[in-house]
């Protein structure tokens, strides 16, 4: 099996479909399976990898719109022979390689990791979903399959015409997030004298929910509860947000690795707001670290969690009920080990091989059912 892969996002950029290519070609690697990627500048160094340049996508900072140059596509992909085309992104170099798939006829493969057009909403830009959605739609058009995360992104999806849609789910890895990288001189770094340590990790943008927890921060405040809000991560809102912070409230920037598994598990609680998840990576990894999460009753994330078995769920926007589910935990020690139990015992069954297995099976069956149909000449589909 040869795979062609285009994404507008690649490491060493922080999220989650570059988490999700960097666990692919490990897959791949691990299974034999011969690959080419086509991704924006990037510190990795391969001659499997194809970068191209580009600038910073104003909506999402952790996307570049970049010129790929189809010549030099062709030409590799022409002696590389590829079975099939996977598209991460829909952006520049996604559409690049959809270019090049309609061009020798090969199958396409796509995954909507991203929702895009609810993202515009929080930027002014609601005007623009319909046409958004009507690009999207052209666009998967094209795919064999289109994977989502989670059964909220496949409702979605199929609300908004786009057909051949397959949940495969992300996966973690256990043995780096893991319970056992808790450090109590980490805890009491972040949280002194005793206190709770509440962390969220993820972008700081208005998508991701965070005038809400900042607002439970004043509720928990004012309920005289002792704690400090660690919030790893970075984006378009961390000045503003920063600017109405309390005192209590630390944000760290990007962390990753170690330093990233260990902050996770020396925490007490995460609390996650966002409603525009379509799968909500950073949740599955709190759980894999044994904590127990507070997670907004909308969108991808709340698959994850089973409401009072391994975490809880709280009213999208509603501050008080999030400071409700917050004061739950800190006040039943017992509830709060045994949903951190639980959430761990959940993750344990959330493997990146399962994910790819399933992934690759689908990816060798559109293989063979084109392999055996009669192709197209390139002339007749350019």
């Amino acid at each position: 099996m040869r795979i062609a892969i285009f994404s507008d996002t690649y490491l060493p950029q922080i999220n989650g479909v570059s988490k999700y290519l960097e666990e692919m070609l490990k897959q791949m690697d691990k299974n034999r399976i011969r690959y080419r990627l086509y991704v924006p500048a990037t510190d990795q160094e391969s001659s499997n990898i194809t970068i191209f340049q580009g600038r910073t996508f104003w909506l999402y900072p952790e996307l570049q719109i970049s010129w790929p140059n189809q010549a030099r596509i062709r030409r590799d992909l022409d002696e590389f022979q590829p079975d099939l085309i996977y598209l991460a992104t829909q952006l520049s170099i996604g559409a690049a390689g959809l270019k090049y798939a309609r061009y020798r006829n090969l199958p396409v493969v796509t995954t909507y990791h991203t929702n895009f057009p609810q993202y515009l909403g929080y930027y002014r830009w609601g005007f623009m979903q319909k046409p958004v959605w009507k690009y999207l739609q052209w666009f998967h058009s094209f795919s064999s399959l289109n994977f989502c995360p989670s059964l909220a992104t496949l409702e979605e999806l199929l609300l908004h015409g786009i057909g051949n849609v397959r949940i495969n789910s992300n996966g973690i890895d256990c043995d780096l997030f893991t319970p056992a990288k808790r450090s109590e001189s980490l805890h009491r770094k972040f949280a002194p004298q005793n206190q709770i340590l509440l962390l969220y990790v993820g972008r700081v943008a208005p998508e991701k929910g965070l005038e809400t927890l900042m607002q439970a921060v004043k509720l928990l405040n004012r309920a005289g509860l002792k704690f400090r809000l660690l919030i790893v991560g970075d984006g378009p809102a961390r000045q503003a947000l920063q600017d109405m912070a309390m005192a209590n409230v630390v944000f760290c920037g990007y962390k990753s690795g170690r330093e990233l598994q260990a902050i996770y598990a020396s925490a007490d609680i995460f609390v996650f707001p966002s409603a525009t998840e379509t799968f909500g990576n950073v949740v599955l990894e709190a759980m894999a670290s044994g904590l127990p999460s507070v997670v907004a009753n909308r969108g991808g994330a709340t698959e994850l969690l089973r409401d009072q078995h391994n975490g809880l769920t709280f009213r999208t926007g509603d501050a008080e009920s999030m400071v409700n589910c917050v004061l739950k935990l800190v006040y039943d020690n017992d509830l709060c080990h045994q949903l951190g139990q639980n959430a761990r015992a959940f993750a344990l069954t959330r493997t990146w091989d399962k994910t790819f297995a399933g992934f690759f099976a689908s990816c060798g069956k559109i293989i063979s059912a084109n392999h055996s149909e009669p192709s197209l000449s390139a002339d007749k589909i350019a």
